[in-house]
């Protein structure tokens, strides 16, 4: 249980980052979608940048995971149309909703509460998606 404990403060901390650093605004949002403010890329570039940073460094001092296992990234499957496609979906839904998936709960936290409906179809979409997956180009 102190396990669940420490993931959720550290959530919380990181909710407050992303709300104090505007992340979850959505005119951050709509200004990077219609390329009118390095903010938003500031940000993801940071976040691309640490991440790299930090898989090196548990790579070299061999640092585990939670659950006693060294962190390795598995390697992605190969393919072009599945990325563009994916991509083009998940971006559209971001820029429609004004968040990505992450941001939304943060929303709920702000007292956004309209952004409920956007995590119903988020939901509804991710099920569609997995009784579909078998019949989709992958």
């Amino acid at each position: 249980m102190g396990k669940y404990i420490r993931f959720l403060i550290v959530g919380i901390f990181f909710g407050i980052v992303l709300v104090k650093s505007e992340a979850v605004s959505w005119y951050r949002i709509f200004e990077m979608f219609k390329f009118q403010s390095f903010h938003m890329y500031g940000i993801i570039g940071t976040a691309v940048g640490t991440g790299i940073i930090l898989l090196l460094i548990s790579k070299l001092r061999k640092i585990k995971n939670t659950e006693g296992s060294f962190i390795r990234v598995p390697l992605k499957d190969r393919g072009f149309t599945r990325y563009i496609i994916g991509g083009t979906i998940f971006g559209l839904g971001w820029a429609l909703a004004g968040a990505c998936p992450g941001p939304m709960y943060i929303l709920i936290g702000t007292g956004a509460f309209s952004i409920i409906i956007v995590i119903i179809a988020a939901l509804f979409g991710t099920f569609v998606y997995g009784l579909l997956k078998d019949k989709l180009p992958h």
